[in-house]
């Protein structure tokens, strides 16, 4: 473990957080809030411990993925906690503890809450809460490889750990490169959204916190209320798109921008994800229907809800939990699923489920055909039996953890349903689940150790498990 190459690393990471605070310090002292001296003693000790710890060491021998998972790990707690300050300094949270919670589901994009009250909080504020989401959606590491070239060491295992699906498409020869390719296509789609929304009934503020929180999936809002609070039907369909269009994997942004349709149609995925998206709406539509005195009202907010819940963003226009017992044991599947892989959704991803059901599937073709011989294939091609044993490790992995992490919130205090509403509102970066954890409820409530563990969970779920794990193993840190 090249321990100082790691610190170096980290170091530059937080000169970085210090240089994006001044953002939300200029937006205060310009419309002239509380926030500016938090925000500017945010800066300067973030600053200050970067700048010490970047200087202190020295760039000695490569990075390898030892380091990569290190530094991917660490640099988003590191970012966790120099972000949280802004909110304990202006004493928009209730302590520390409270402060990272939120910071560590902004820069996950869980965009669960323990702020209760919105309408209270400092518009620079709300505008820190919505870009740590953008920073985090896209990943945190891939921003510093596009615009941080001066670390000088390579990138690509920083990349790897940062976006670590089962097939990670490099859109470039060149890491840099690939990271500016999807950071181009990242603020592409949500400036349009910006402007999409600054045409309806938002002001450009709200139109901006929106665009950023739904592009990275996750959910932190400027009202009470969520979308709901905006009571506007052309809002409702322009987010819904946009989030829809959040959960698909990059790459094929990328792609499409370039003129090559072709390669979203071959996309097995893709196409998985749609067909998902759209059934669950039409089953929705049906269960709610008594509900509804409108059939619009009613597939508006089935669609609203189906996709914020899958692509993981957590954005609301109905209260789920009056919807029936069917429609919620659905949407909770769908929290499960989560988006396609290499978008900025969270939960398990379209991909691995869809190759877990081909799995199984030629497991049951065997032993009725035991002499035929198949090969698991996605977009036409062979899957390697390494991919599929590290997914089918994942999924067990990640059941584990949400089997664990519930037993352990119950015995925090939490009921059972709320308890395991929790853990997947957080492990699957969602932010809102069902119960006390509900679509207008929040985390204010859960106790302090209780808020920790759900941060841990956040950030295994963010980095897909593994990336965080491998970490417990004292090999691990053996030369």
């Amino acid at each position: 473990m090249n321990l100082s190459l790691t610190l170096k690393l980290l170091g530059g990471l937080t000169i970085f957080e210090a240089v994006v605070l001044i953002i939300p310090m200029i937006f205060s002292l310009v419309t002239g809030d509380r926030a500016f001296f938090p925000f500017l003693c945010s800066i300067l000790l973030a600053g200050a411990c970067g700048l010490f710890v970047f200087r202190r060491y020295r760039v000695d021998g490569y990075l390898t993925h030892r380091e990569g998972f290190a530094v991917v790990t660490f640099g988003w707690i590191v970012f966790a906690l120099f972000g949280s300050l802004p909110y304990v300094f202006s004493g928009s949270v209730d302590g520390p503890v409270d402060g990272f919670f939120e910071a560590m589901s902004g820069f996950t994009t869980t965009g669960s809450t323990v702020i209760t009250d919105l309408d209270q909080i400092p518009r620079s504020i709300l505008l820190w809460r919505s870009m740590t989401q953008w920073l985090g959606g896209m990943g945190i590491i891939v921003l510093s490889l596009a615009i941080l070239p001066f670390l000088g060491v390579g990138g690509m295992q920083l990349f790897e750990a940062e976006v670590p699906g089962p097939t990670a498409d490099r859109l470039s020869p060149r890491i840099q490169d690939t990271a500016k390719v999807l950071w181009a296509v990242y603020v592409i789609i949500t400036a349009a959204e910006v402007l999409l929304l600054w045409l309806g009934p938002m002001d450009l503020f709200e139109a901006i916190c929106h665009s950023l929180t739904t592009m990275a999936t996750g959910g932190f809002g400027t009202l009470n209320n969520s979308i709901t609070g905006f009571q506007n039907s052309y809002v409702d369909v322009v987010v819904t798109f946009f989030m829809f269009l959040a959960g698909v994997n990059f790459a094929l942004h990328y792609q499409l921008l370039r003129g090559r349709p072709l390669s979203l149609w071959r996309n097995e995925e893709f196409w998985t994800y749609t067909a998902i998206t759209l059934g669950s709406v039409m089953v929705l539509v049906v269960l709610n229907r008594t509900l509804y005195s409108s059939v619009l009202i009613n597939l508006r907010d089935a669609a609203f809800t189906t996709t914020s819940l899958l692509t993981t963003t957590g954005f609301a226009t109905a209260d789920y939990e009056n919807w029936p017992v069917t429609s919620q044991y659905l949407l909770v599947t769908l929290m499960f699923l989560g988006g396609c892989a290499g978008s900025t959704a969270g939960g398990m991803k379209i991909v691995r489920v869809l190759l877990v059901t081909k799995h199984a599937y030629l497991q049951i073709a065997r032993l009725i055909h035991p002499r035929q011989v198949k090969l698991l294939k996605l977009d036409g091609k062979p899957v390697s039996q390494e991919v599929i044993q590290a997914i089918l490790g994942f999924v067990a992995l990640w059941m584990f953890l949400f089997l664990i992490g519930s037993l352990l919130m119950a015995g925090f205090g939490l009921d059972l349903v709320s308890a395991g509403a929790a853990v997947i509102a957080c492990l699957g970066n969602i932010g809102p689940g069902l119960g006390e954890v509900g679509p207008t409820d929040n985390f204010a409530f859960v106790p302090q150790h209780g808020k920790l563990l759900l941060c841990l969970l956040m950030l295994v779920g963010r980095l897909e498990v593994f990336t965080v794990l491998v970490l417990f193993f004292p090999s691990f840190w053996k030369k």
